[in-house]
């Protein structure tokens, strides 16, 4: 253990060389590579703090083990195996370093977010608790278990290769309609691209006007409805409104041809009017979330185009309109990826689902892979049953031209929100049109929706608007019942919105508790009066088809 301090700085230029490799061909979409230097004065400054650094640690491993904060390297084992907590807290200093050299790249901010999600991947990727020779806990556990748990993980590793993915909770555990999805309703209507869900009323009277949701057609809709207590489906019927649910069809072969026009016209617009026939009423009330309010957006656009208007007023819920800030996501797009996705479904076909569920997992790969890697494989371990992650890894398949479609009109391109730039349905979109009343919410920790992003649609839309943010991310912070009792919301002075959501957050009122209520009574304020709640589903010309969830849900992705 006599090695220089020097060979460290070394190794952590080399390994920061790799990192920037690995993302170096998507610089050059364009055909040029991006330009990339250094001040030397901060490289000076960054090795000598290095070497400081790793000359105390040094020191330190030789009067003792050194100390480890990192809850990857929390186990006693690393804390009583000097070589193994000399190893982490060398790994630690090396993946500072790593970043701190990204931070003081001199290039533009794509380029500079790309070498930083490169380092990042691999800093992850080689943390010592990664494998089983550096992994003190997990060796540990071997010899207590006498090989039991080196002999489990490769069962693990065997099932999940089969399955296609790493396993986040037990699956066996959890079933859709029987202990996931389990709201008491009918589908009342099915086409090729989805089915459409009436819930039981929970109250003896209902607002006259319905409400819709449409949920992102990149995951399964029960994320709405996982247990009772915290379905955010069960929440608005026993808030008094009559609700309808889209649930997609997780796309096969036969949808290898599916354009974004398609889900437009006969999904959302669909959807809609099925709605206003079943109940009645000339006008609902809808909601998308994630994509799905991007689809709702891109729909009223359509109909306000035709001089349509049968939706009274709108929630959109972490949903991107304007693609401006798309956040870490952006990582992955420019031309020359597109080009790439357009060429590939030229002539139809699917993106699979689980490769967008493992792009979505390696944005927090710490959490959503390694960490499962370490537990299953290393550890033998089964992970316990969780309805979130069991939703997280039922993947759903994209239509090939619909995915290429939409990376072009929105996060490359920006399209939407460019009056008349695109034609769907056959008609210009101009989103300021879409005059109605709109709830806005946003996640302040949102990874995939950044917080910026959701707040955008505020500058967008001419109607009368309530932004929302709320704590945690993308999920969390939407599925926050009132019963939890957790985090927290904020709003902002009525009718006054800014530029910029940072200018927004400036003014606002922070509020313990759950948002729900807040929207619950803004949306009661656009439902009209009410009359008494059905008594069965449907109605003459949409009679009840099965009981909900419905077939369609059920569906899984095949890997």
């Amino acid at each position: 253990m006599d090695q220089d301090p020097n060979q460290f700085w070394s190794a952590a230029q080399e390994g920061w060389g790799k990192a920037l490799a690995a993302f170096g061909q998507m610089g050059k979409a364009d055909g040029v590579a991006p330009q990339l230097s250094f001040d030397p004065e901060k490289i000076t400054e960054l090795q000598n703090q290095y070497i400081q650094e790793a000359t105390e640690l040094w020191n330190q491993s030789l009067k003792g083990v050194p100390q480890v904060k990192d809850r990857r390297f929390s186990a006693d084992a690393w804390a009583t195996d000097p070589m193994a907590a000399f190893a982490a807290a060398t790994y630690l200093l090396n993946t500072r370093t790593l970043m701190a050299l990204t931070d003081a790249a001199q290039t533009d901010p794509k380029t500079k977010a790309r070498i930083q999600f490169a380092v990042e991947q691999w800093a992850a990727a080689v943390a010592p608790s990664n494998f089983l020779a550096f992994n003190a806990e997990a060796q540990k556990k071997a010899i207590e278990t006498q090989g039991e748990s080196i002999a489990k993980g490769m069962q693990n590793l065997l099932k999940d290769m089969q399955q296609g993915h790493v396993s986040m909770t037990d699956e066996s555990v959890f079933e859709v309609g029987k202990n996931v999805a389990t709201s008491e309703g009918k589908v009342v209507f099915e086409n090729d691209y989805f089915q459409l869900l009436e819930y039981k009323p929970l109250t003896g009277k209902v607002y006259e006007r319905p409400f819709l949701l449409i949920p992102p057609c990149i995951n399964k809709f029960y994320i709405l409805d996982l247990q009772p207590t915290n379905s955010f489906i069960r929440y608005a019927v026993s808030e008094g409104h009559r609700t309808f649910v889209v649930s997609w069809r997780n796309p096969d072969a036969s949808m290898s041809y599916t354009t974004w026009d398609d889900l437009i016209s006969h999904v959302a617009i669909k959807a809609i009017h099925v709605v206003q026939e079943i109940s009645g009423a000339e006008q609902i009330n809808a909601l998308g979330f994630c994509v799905g309010g991007t689809i709702l957006s891109t729909a009223l656009g359509v109909l306000a185009a035709r001089d349509e208007r049968p939706v009274a007023s709108a929630t959109l819920l972490t949903t991107l309109v304007d693609f401006q800030d798309t956040g870490v996501l952006d990582v992955f797009i420019d031309e020359a990826f597109v080009q790439f996705r357009e060429a590939q479904f030229a002539n139809g076909g699917l993106m699979k689902g689980q490769d967008m569920a493992s792009t979505f997992s390696f944005l927090r790969p710490n959490d959503l892979v390694w960490n499962y890697v370490v537990g299953n494989y290393l550890k033998g371990e089964t992970p316990p049953p969780f309805d979130l992650l069991y939703w997280n890894s039922d993947a759903t398949n994209l239509p090939g031209p619909m995915y290429a479609w939409y990376l072009r009109n929105t996060y490359l391109e920006n399209n939407l929100i460019k009056p008349g730039k695109t034609e769907v349905c056959g008609e210009k979109i101009d989103l300021r049109k879409v005059n109605l009343p709109m709830y806005i919410y946003g996640s302040r920790e949102d990874h995939i929706v950044p917080i910026g992003g959701s707040y955008a649609s505020t500058q967008v839309f001419p109607g009368k608007k309530r932004f929302v943010m709320g704590a945690s991310g993308h999920i969390a912070g939407v599925i926050n019942p009132p019963v939890a009792k957790k985090r927290s919301y904020w709003t902002g002075p009525a009718g006054k919105f800014p530029k910029t959501a940072q200018a927004w957050q400036e003014s606002a009122t922070e509020h313990a508790g759950s948002w729900w209520p807040d929207w619950s009574a803004w949306l009661k304020s656009h439902a009209g009066k009410q009359i008494t709640a059905p008594k069965t589903y449907g109605s003459a010309k949409h009679k009840p088809i099965e009981n909900a969830p419905g077939r369609y849900v059920k569906a899984r992705a095949s890997h």
